[in-house]
């Protein structure tokens, strides 16, 4: 088999949900600087190394999922490179592990900067991307993909972003990252949702399959809204401004996609408020960040 083209390799990186690697780290720099501890070197390679970590995590899901059965030709959502056959499985395991070892590369200058803790995040978020489909109890087969996302993709993502430039952590840095954690949550539900039938027959235990469409699309929606909703626990208890109000404007541009996820059957339409969830997050993150610094 020749070499997959790159355009392969650009889908197997699934560019449309790394806006989940992206708005923590816009958070959490916003933060430090907002505290007067914005170190630029540091924010770049948090976002290169977050961005490598969450790749490397979708590499690796492909092949796993493959391997588990869990991507087969009834799939309904975007295309798996190793299911269709534009990626051998050994290739998607050596590309993930390259992946996985540029990260610590580029990860080393953060651990010299930021000492053995932010070592200790590194390597733990590299082994949960591992452990998200892979080994004999992957997390996300156990219905515990949610709290992997939440925690990463959250308070982790924010917390570690802030540390690295400030070289300390402010308490409400991780509260502040309970909001992308939740968008990121609401993504990672839609696609659990369409992914409905094809988990169960497969064995991937995620909440959808456990508990139903009708838990599933409460999910999403009880996600989107505690994410809106959560920045307004700055503002009560002084520690923002009002512009911090702007947040809740997240739930209104998630109608849309509320609508799709309540009403529709459709995997293609799913597919859609996917992307558009992901567009939802970056959303969340700016306006928080407007609201921080006003």
């Amino acid at each position: 088999m020749s070499s997959p083209r790159p355009g392969v390799w650009l889908q197997a990186a699934r560019p449309r949900t790394l806006a989940a690697s992206v708005a923590p780290v816009m958070i959490g720099t916003v933060m430090a600087a907002a505290d007067g501890a914005a170190h630029g070197p540091a924010a770049a390679v948090a976002l290169v190394a977050a961005l490598l970590i969450q790749i490397g995590t979708n590499l690796a899901n492909d092949y796993f999922d493959y391997v588990k059965g869990a991507d087969t030709a009834a799939r309904t959502g975007p295309r798996r490179m190793v299911q269709s056959g534009l990626v051998t499985p050994l290739a998607m395991r050596r590309a993930a592990l390259l992946v996985f070892a540029i990260a610590l590369v580029v990860g080393s200058y953060l651990v010299w900067r930021g000492g053995w803790p932010i070592l200790v995040v590194g390597l733990v978020s590299i082994l949960s991307g591992v452990l998200y489909t892979g080994g004999p109890h992957p997390l996300g087969y156990r219905g515990l993909g949610e709290v992997f996302v939440l925690v990463f993709f959250g308070p982790v993502a924010v917390g570690g972003t802030y540390y690295v430039q400030a070289l300390t952590l402010d308490p409400w840095v991780l509260v502040a990252g309970l909001g992308p954690g939740l968008v990121s949550v609401a993504i990672l539900t839609v696609n659990n949702l369409r992914d409905i039938h094809t988990d169960a027959v497969a064995g991937k235990r995620t909440l959808a399959v456990r508990f139903g469409p009708a838990f599933a699309r409460w999910e999403y929606a009880g996600a989107l809204a505690a994410a809106s909703l959560l920045p307004l626990v700055f503002l009560a208890t002084g520690e923002a401004g009002v512009a911090m109000v702007l947040t809740t404007l997240v739930m209104a541009a998630a109608v849309p996609s509320l609508r799709t996820v309540f009403t529709s059957r459709d995997a293609a339409a799913l597919n859609r408020s996917l992307g558009a969830t992901g567009g939802l997050l970056m959303l969340h993150a700016l306006l928080f960040s407007v609201g921080w610094l006003l």
